[in-house]
């Protein structure tokens, strides 16, 4: 994927080791909201940590197994979204994604996961698109809400924060719906 403008303040860019400063610094701006939903955040404490996120992201890409993509509001890194590994022979992909702080409740994501979700349905011509998030991660869940997608259940404790254990609301949207929404 390259440089994709979604509107005049909003830009997708795979992810470069040039980028990695930029990272850093928002997750640490971010870091006390982040932790509530994101497992990884706590053992992010230096630089060399975003590097090694990054270069793995590349190698991702390269494989043909998806992609990560930098999402940037008028210049600056607002938040970060990408493809799961993908499933090629179930067609499928999940997508996962984070804001920085004072990016969030604008509709920067939605849009972000719109592109993804066009790109994976249209373009890849995968079958299905999942987005999991916590149950209580009501900001979120709105994305996948907004975009049509189906609350196909809930996983109990899928996934151990600081807090402790978070239930996942597991949202799914099929190729065949994706056309009827657009």
């Amino acid at each position: 994927m390259f440089n994709y403008p979604i509107d005049e303040e909003l830009m997708l860019k795979p992810l470069v080791l040039e980028h990695t400063r930029q990272m850093f610094a928002l997750v640490q701006r971010s870091r006390i909201r982040l932790r509530q939903w994101l497992p990884w955040v706590d053992a992010v404490t230096e630089q060399t940590h975003i590097v090694s996120f990054v270069k793995n992201a590349i190698k991702q890409g390269a494989d043909n197994g998806g992609f990560t993509a930098g999402l940037w509001v008028r210049g600056e890194l607002a938040g970060i979204i990408g493809y799961h590994e993908i499933d090629w022979s179930n067609r499928s992909v999940g997508i996962g994604y984070w804001l920085g702080e004072g990016y969030e409740g604008k509709g920067y994501m939605t849009s972000a996961c719109r592109v993804l979700v066009d790109y994976a349905l249209l373009e890849l011509e995968l079958n299905r698109v999942e987005i999991r998030c916590a149950t209580s991660n009501t900001p979120s869940r709105a994305i996948p809400e907004r975009l049509g997608f189906v609350l196909e259940g809930i996983v109990r404790q899928a996934e151990k924060l600081p807090s402790g254990y978070v239930n996942h609301a597991v949202y799914g949207l099929l190729r065949s719906e994706w056309r009827l929404l657009s």
